[in-house]
């Protein structure tokens, strides 16, 4: 586990900025802001620590650059600005690293790069290769062709799965806040700053929770889900205020600043990691009171008898939702047959399963290789 007194030694940063950092109130980039992110990242480059960034800013640069005076509401209309701004996010970032005499490269994804495995290894290849090279990767989601069906929903969430991508030692997520309070410190003038939490701990999700939680109101809901999914590859996750002076710099030295959010679970997979970064699921099993707790306590393969019902249109292959009988999510993962023949199998046994299916059917609906536990 990464503590602040390990952080001195890490060495690979996925630093992700926020569009309430990146821009002047819709009035386009922030560029002496930017210009000073670089100078600490190109400080620590030069100290050795791998740095990755993940930038919002793209639309909010092009509707000031097309003359807009409000964030239109038509999908085509922020793709245009999307793709006009992007120019603008790319040249500052280049500008800025170029002085530091550090190339830049930008990378645009949507959840169907990652959702693919062989585009999945791709990116994860080329973002490697950048980084032996020494040259600064600056990740965006590609907001000319995503639609909600393959969009990330938010860069904190494409932060998390880069980290995951590249098994990042630290994703920083530089906000307008200083970081975690025990309450909303916009309304609680009392609140105490968190130092450091575990991303296990049941209380923060509580206190995150969009249904009205101190930290959602407090808009680190996302954030909080970052530092979970981040923590599947190990990797610890700093939120902190990116006005504060030398904030990168500070965090690297290991002071006590922001909040530090320690992966205390047990690292997945590289496979199951993309299995967990799966976010749009084609279906949901609904498992049975034991099933669930098999599953949940020991990672077992889920077999059909311990299916009660099944949602979805899926084929063999996509990812599924296993929920437990009270709705709650268990666990996800790659599902053997198609909705179709899942629905023929429900609460079958293996011996029936092969009756119906035939003899070469598999025995499990999802093989624990392929299940990965979300609870």
């Amino acid at each position: 586990m990464i503590q602040r007194d390990r952080l001195p030694h890490s060495r690979r940063w996925v630093v992700k900025i926020g569009s309430s950092l990146l821009t002047n109130d819709g009035r386009g980039l922030n560029l002496p802001a930017i210009h000073d992110w670089v100078r600490q990242m190109a400080a620590l480059r030069d100290q050795g620590v791998e740095v990755l960034v993940v930038s919002s800013g793209s639309v909010a640069e092009g509707i000031k650059r097309l003359g807009w005076s409000s964030r239109p509401a038509e999908l085509s209309k922020l793709q245009a600005a999307a793709a006009v701004g992007q120019m603008g996010l790319v040249w500052a970032y280049e500008e800025a690293f170029s002085q530091h005499s550090y190339h830049t490269a930008q990378v645009l994804l949507t959840h169907a790069d990652l959702s693919d495995r062989q585009r999945y290894l791709n990116a994860r290849n080329t973002l490697r290769t950048l980084l032996d090279h020494q040259v600064v990767p600056v990740i965006n989601e590609n907001d000319t062709v995503v639609t909600d069906e393959i969009r990330f929903g938010d860069n904190d969430t494409l932060a998390a799965l880069t980290a995951n991508l590249v098994g990042a030692d630290v994703l920083v997520i530089l906000t307008d806040q200083h970081g975690l309070y025990n309450d909303n410190p916009r309304t609680n003038p009392n609140a105490q700053l968190l130092h450091e939490v575990k991303v296990s701990d049941p209380a923060i999700e509580q206190m995150a929770s969009p249904e009205g939680g101190a930290l959602g109101r407090g808009g680190m809901y996302t954030k909080v889900m970052a530092a979970k999914r981040a923590a599947r590859s190990g990797t610890a996750t700093l939120i902190a205020s990116g006005r504060e002076k030398d904030v990168l710099l500070r965090l690297h030295g290991g002071e006590l600043l922001g909040t530090l959010l320690v992966p205390d679970l047990e690292p997945l997979s590289a496979r199951k990691r993309w299995i967990a970064g799966q976010l749009q699921a084609r279906g949901t099993l609904h498992l049975d009171a034991g099933a669930a707790r098999a599953v949940r306590a020991k990672g077992v393969s889920l077999l059909p008898v311990g299916v009660t019902q099944v949602d979805g249109d899926f084929r063999a292959g996509d990812v599924v939702v296993c929920v437990d009988p009270a709705g709650r999510e268990v666990a996800r993962g790659l599902v053997n047959v198609s909705a179709e023949d899942a629905q023929r199998i429900v609460g079958c046994t293996t011996e029936q399963v092969r009756a119906l299916l035939g003899h070469e059917a598999d025995e499990e609906l999802i093989h624990c290789d392929n299940l990965v536990v979300t609870d």
